[in-house]
C-alpha cells in the first residue's frame, strides 16, 4: 500500500527559521514506513536473524505480486490512447474517460516506478538493518537493546532514504522539482533529509514501545532469547 500511495501526493511541511525557509516535503507513503523497521527489529529480537531475513524476502515477493497485478490490470482492455509510458494524455483524461480509469493509469504509472525503487531500497536497507542489529547484539552479548534497535534502524533508513529518492527521480517525473535550480541539492534538502529526519524521530520515539513489545510478546509467545 505504501508503494501504491507513495508518490501520489507530497505534503509540504516547510517552515521558516527566522528569515531562512527550511524545506520539508514528505511523500504520503513515507508516513507509516518507519513501522516496517520496528517490525523487523522485533522479529530479529524475538525469532533471530533467519526469521527476520525470511520476512524481508516475503516483503520483496509481495512487491513483485503488486507489480504483476498492476501491470496485468493495465494491459487488459487498455484504452486506445494509452501512451508508451502507460499513461492517458491529460487533455483526454477526466473529460474523455471515466475519472476512475484515468486515476488508475496515473497511479499505475507512479506505482510501477515507485515500487521498483522501493523494492531495491527496501531489500538493501532491511538486510542492512538485520545485519547491524545482530552484529551489535553479539558485540554487546545481548545487552543494550536500545542501542541495537536505534543504531540498526537509523543507519538502514538513511540508506533507504537515499536509494528510493534517487531511483524515483531517475525513472519518473513524480518528484516536484524546480528545474531552474540545481537538481541534486534539491533532492537532498527537499526530499532525502526531510524524509530521513521524519524516520529518525519516529525511530527514537518507538524505543519505549519496542521494549514493551519485546517483553510482552516474549512472555505471551513463551519465547527464549535469540
Amino acid at each position: 500500500m505504501l508503494n501504491i500511495l507513495g508518490t501520489s501526493k507530497f505534503i509540504d511541511l516547510s517552515f521558516n527559521l527566522g528569515s531562512i525557509k527550511i524545506p520539508f516535503i514528505l511523500a504520503v507513503g513515507v508516513l507509516p514506513y518507519p513501522i516496517t523497521f520496528l517490525c523487523t527489529d522485533l522479529i530479529s529480537e524475538l525469532y533471530g536473524r533467519k526469521k527476520a531475513n525470511l520476512v524481508v524476502w516475503v516483503g520483496l515477493f509481495l512487491n513483485i505480486w503488486v507489480l504483476f497485478i498492476l501491470w496485468l490490470g493495465g494491459i487488459l482492455d487498455a484504452p486506445e490512447n494509452l501512451t508508451a509510458e502507460g499513461r492517458i494524455p491529460f487533455e483526454v483524461g477526466p473529460d474523455g474517460l471515466a475519472p476512475a480509469q484515468y486515476a488508475f493509469y496515473e497511479i499505475r504509472h507512479l506505482t510501477l516506478v515507485a515500487t521498483i525503487a522501493s523494492m531495491v531500497a527496501y531489500f538493501v536497507a532491511q538486510f542492512v538493518d538485520v545485519q547491524i542489529f545482530h552484529w551489535i547484539k553479539n558485540k554487546t552479548k545481548g545487552k543494550k537493546l536500545w542501542l541495537r534497535n536505534n543504531a540498526s534502524t537509523l543507519i538502514s533508513q538513511m540508506i533507504d532514504s537515499i536509494l528510493v529518492i534517487f531511483i524515483t527521480f531517475w525513472f519518473t517525473d513524480a518528484l516536484p522539482i524546480n528545474e531552474s535550480e540545481s537538481i541534486f541539492p534539491q533532492l537532498f534538502t527537499h526530499f532525502i533529509i526531510p524524509g530521513y529526519v521524519f524516520k529518525l524521530v519516529v525511530a527514537l520515539l518507538d524505543t519505549l514501545p519496542f521494549y514493551w513489545c519485546v517483553n510482552f510478546f516474549r512472555k505471551y509467545l513463551q519465547l527464549t532469547d535469540n
